[in-house]
């Protein structure tokens, strides 16, 4: 079996509160490898298409703004 990869994202108001050090700790302290990361802010429309199955949803607009709202850590 080849080796299993993980898509995660510390969302903006953990970043904001300077969490992404002891985040990405517990993650390696659990044993689990950080292969990529990238600190950057979602565009608009590319959160709208990652979460696309929640769209008819009452929380989607919420979502999306909570989401675009300050830099997010991206990580594989």
């Amino acid at each position: 079996m080849g080796k299993e990869q993980t898509f995660s994202i510390i969302k903006p108001n953990a970043v904001k509160k300077g969490k992404i050090g002891a985040i990405v700790d517990h993650f390696e302290t659990n044993g689990f490898k950080i292969a990529a990361a990238k600190l950057t802010v979602i565009s608009r429309a590319k959160c709208e298409e990652f979460y696309a199955e929640h769209k008819a949803r009452p929380f989607f607009g919420e979502l999306v703004d909570f989401m675009t709202s300050g830099p997010v850590l991206l990580m594989v």
